[in-house]
């Protein structure tokens, strides 16, 4: 097995068929996701149960409320744009499952149908992110908790469920995102697997600082939103026939571009649960 980092974030990996993973490979690919937060692979075969096997692996699969799911295997989320919708999904800087209580360790995504150009995902480290701070904000930010949400995202009154050619079926079950709470997690957590300290606060889901009004902590969330997005932090993913990424939800951002209008993409993603988050 080789391992190749990324500039960025994640790390390249090699010489291995994710379909006869031996106890060893294994376990030096665990390793690997602990220490990059995402992995890439290329040139894989991995039919819709062999995808469905790997993720078992790794833990429990938490099947998605919100998106469509595979026809005959309801492990698997779609993720799809046709040739004639506007919009994405995924189409900004986010991670997921941050709104639930105990958030979702990671997801494995794996490419089906791919536009002839275009259609990378770009992929952030909170590791980096974090340790780009300085050490008077780093302890501030300690000390803080923040409230996230999928209402706003998912729910009934969410751009999705507004805009029919944004969501085109792709995105439902809005009900149950209104119905879910606001969970607060840390600021800054003490990854579960790395044990390293990571930003834990994000675009898409994070509102805002827990005793702190959407209006008092806009500005500090947004400093480190440009922190975490400098351009020296982006790693661009080109998928490709055979590709797929890993990536760990509490390590990492991720962001799909939308830049291959009239052009069909299919993504199948498989989300494993995790835990609950502890403080740095």
């Amino acid at each position: 097995m080789n391992i190749t980092p990324h500039a960025g974030a994640g790390a390249e990996i090699s010489g291995i068929d994710l379909r006869t993973l031996e106890d060893r490979d294994f376990a030096e690919l665990q390793r690997a996701f602990a220490r990059h937060g995402v992995l890439f692979f290329r040139d894989q075969m991995l039919s819709e149960d062999d995808h469905i096997a790997l993720a078992e692996r790794f833990g429990s699969i938490n099947i998605n409320r919100f998106f469509a799911a595979h026809r005959t295997r309801p492990q698997i989320a779609l993720v799809t744009k046709e040739p004639d919708q506007a919009a994405n999904i995924g189409g900004g800087w986010h991670t997921d499952h941050s709104y639930d209580e105990e958030p979702a360790l990671g997801s494995i995504l794996v490419a089906r149908e791919l536009p002839p150009i275009g259609g990378e995902t770009w992929f952030v480290s909170m590791y980096r992110a974090f340790d780009a701070l300085s050490d008077g904000l780093k302890g501030t930010l300690m000390a803080l908790r923040a409230v996230h949400s999928a209402a706003h995202v998912f729910g009934t009154q969410s751009a999705y469920r507004q805009d029919a050619d944004t969501s085109g079926g792709r995105i439902g079950n809005a009900e149950a995102a209104d119905a879910l709470g606001d969970p607060v997690h840390p600021v800054v957590i003490r990854h579960p697997l790395s044990g390293r300290p990571a930003l834990y606060v994000n675009p898409g889901f994070t509102l805002r600082f827990e005793g702190w009004t959407e209006q008092e902590s806009r500005p500090l969330l947004e400093y480190l939103y440009s922190v975490a997005t400098r351009e020296a932090h982006i790693c661009r993913f080109d998928w490709a026939p055979g590709s797929i990424a890993f990536w760990d939800n509490r390590a990492t951002w991720h962001f799909a571009q939308n830049d291959y209008a009239g052009h069909r993409r299919e993504m199948h993603r498989i989300t494993i649960a995790g835990c609950s988050l502890q403080a740095a």
